[in-house]
């Protein structure tokens, strides 16, 4: 399968993205610390937006196939950056909280887990990006 997606530059080192099939646009903006305003997601937030929505979306479909209700459990992802030798990713600290009020066998909780590496995103990470997830019950 294959997804278009046109990027076109704004200047002032901001772009904006389309999604050709649903026409749906986002704009970005370097961070502060590179020279942009920072005030959209940075090309590499969308990195780690994509790291944590791929998860849930995994995660989502493991638990609609065991019976599971998984609303209201939300993804928290934590970018961390390194300067040297290459301005990358370094890091991808990830919580993953579930409602107080699910109830998950010892079994459920491992197929949620496991989904981390199951990810598409996470696959298709530079092996030097460190992932550390959390998971909070």
């Amino acid at each position: 399968m294959s997804v278009e997606i046109n990027v076109e530059y704004k200047g002032n080192l901001r772009c904006t993205s389309t999604h050709c099939p649903s026409r749906m646009t986002l704009e970005t903006d370097a961070p502060t610390d590179n020279g942009g305003k920072g005030e959209f997601f940075s090309p590499t937030d969308l990195v780690a937006a994509a790291f944590g929505s791929c998860i849930m979306t995994i995660m989502g479909l493991v638990a609609e196939r065991g019976g599971i209700d998984l609303k209201g459990t939300k993804i928290s992802v934590t970018k961390e950056m390194a300067a040297a030798p290459l301005r990358r990713i370094e890091n991808l600290k990830t919580t993953i909280t579930f409602p107080k009020s699910l109830k998950l066998s010892d079994q459920d909780r491992k197929k949620l887990e496991n989904t981390v590496t199951m990810c598409p995103v996470k696959q298709s990470l530079h092996p030097d990006i460190k992932v550390e997830t959390k998971f909070v019950y």
